[in-house]
């Protein structure tokens, strides 16, 4: 395996007022009762990455209790036989620094290093819900292939939100407007390519052959390819709605079960959960491909709607790929045809911490 998280420390993170972890490379399982602290542990390991990780919290929601000390998570990963160390951690009142190999680093260079994607329960209603969890979910995508993907949303965001700040106070200056819109065109084409190009990795990685439904992925996407000018153009409408009405932070992520010609958010319960996955399974395909290894994968309650068919040829594809996933559940029973390819950890709740011991399915 060329991507492997070796070890995890927590401090007064979330349920876990301290917590040291060791991982042999295998498939992680994590089972155990609901309020276990399972996914707090997921949770920690998406902050492994650039953002506010898959719950979405801010660095002051993510302390344990007492409140008001601060927090810290450390890991040891390799990356194709090199050994890194990643620091991540908030004081109260301070915003989440990160460190690499000792040295403070900006959120997006984890994207280089540790690639990461999760699947949440809260996902199940992905394709039935508002565009903004789509968008998210596709940049989460793009940032495996491109980790600057990052850099060139953050840009887009801070001028927009700048350009909105001018609206609601109602300034019609064009000399206030220009040179923001001159950045939030730049930033935009580079976020509107990516997010293109990485569907297209996508489709090209899909397996036929397997179990999960291939989704047919597009990006409904109405931005002008002059962004610029139709900035300028729209301003007296954009000023009546007080926020900007054009560009990538529209656009939605759209999917087609190709092989039934139906929009998943017709299909099932399971049957939508099962072209997230597929889609998952494609990118890490792709990132092997590319980069030489996939990403990491966290799987929260993953086994839900999921027949036993699928679930097995889950497994078997994360086993086959080399993936490091990380999957939780509520017992042992839901992960039995991992066996020796997994490594299982117990947690079980105690009075103001968790047990976490090692056990096999």
């Amino acid at each position: 395996m060329s991507l492997s998280l070796v070890r995890l420390t927590l401090s007064r993170f979330r349920s876990h007022p301290r917590a040291e972890l060791a991982f042999d490379g295998r498939v992680v399982v994590l089972y155990g009762d609901n309020g276990a602290g399972k996914t707090n542990l997921l949770e920690a390991i998406s902050l492994l990455s650039p953002g506010r990780g898959l719950r979405r919290a801010a660095p002051e929601e993510l302390g344990a209790q007492p409140a008001g000390l601060g927090w810290k998570i450390e890991a040891e990963i390799d990356l194709q036989g090199t050994g890194h160390e990643i620091e991540t951690a908030a004081a109260p009142g301070q915003p989440r620094s990160v460190r690499i190999d000792g040295k403070a680093a900006a959120q997006s260079a984890l994207g280089r290093l540790a690639p990461m994607l999760w699947l949440t329960p809260a996902m199940d209603r992905l394709w039935i819900e508002g565009a903004e969890g789509r968008r998210r979910f596709l940049d989460r995508l793009v940032l495996g292939f491109q980790p600057d993907h990052a850099e060139a949303s953050l840009a887009y965001d801070k001028a927009m939100r700048e350009r909105n700040r001018l609206l609601r106070e109602g300034v019609t200056d064009a000399r206030w407007y220009a040179a923001l819109e001159a950045q939030m065109a730049e930033a935009g084409a580079r976020v509107t390519e990516a997010r293109r190009a990485t569907l297209d990795r996508l489709a090209a990685a899909q397996d036929p052959d397997s179990p999960f439904p291939q989704p047919d992925l597009t990006l409904a996407d109405d931005s002008p390819a002059d962004l610029a000018t139709a900035l300028a153009e729209n301003r007296r409408r954009d000023l009546s709605a007080g926020r900007t009405l054009v560009g990538p932070h529209r656009a939605d992520l759209a999917a087609l079960w190709a092989a039934r010609g139906r929009v998943a958010a017709q299909c099932s319960t399971g049957e939508q959960k099962a072209l997230l996955i597929s889609t998952l399974l494609a990118h890490a395909r792709a990132l092997h491909a590319d980069r030489g290894h996939a990403p990491f994968l966290l799987l929260d309650e993953v086994a839900a709607h999921l027949d036993d068919g699928r679930r097995a040829a889950l497994y078997d594809a994360l086993c086959a790929m080399g993936v490091q996933a990380f999957l939780t559940g509520t017992g042992p029973e839901l992960f039995t045809p991992l066996g020796a390819r997994a490594q299982a950890l117990r947690l079980s709740e105690t009075v103001g911490d968790t047990q976490i011991t090692e056990t096999e399915l």
